[in-house]
């Protein structure tokens, strides 16, 4: 059935399956961009950059926790604070 864009055959669907329009043409969309076929964040890289996030995040907590502990010892050892 040819509906004859995007957003018609959203209407369409998304009234059989009791999906909102904007979700379905959402998808569509991001399957065009995973596709190739229009400029954009694919899956993918939305996800690693995700993943890189986190990873950045849980970095800098240990960094975090690794500058206390040193400044700590480093006073403890000090000679002068004894």
């Amino acid at each position: 059935m040819d509906y004859g864009s995007v957003t018609a055959a959203s209407v369409a669907v998304g009234a059989q399956l009791g999906i909102a329009r904007e979700s379905l043409r959402r998808w569509v969309a991001q399957a065009d961009i995973d596709d190739g076929a229009r400029p954009g964040v694919s899956t993918a890289e939305s996800e690693e950059i995700r993943r890189l996030k986190a990873e950045n995040k849980r970095l800098a907590e240990a960094n975090a926790i690794l500058r206390a502990a040193s400044i700590f010892f480093a006073g403890e050892l000090d000679s002068r604070n004894r």
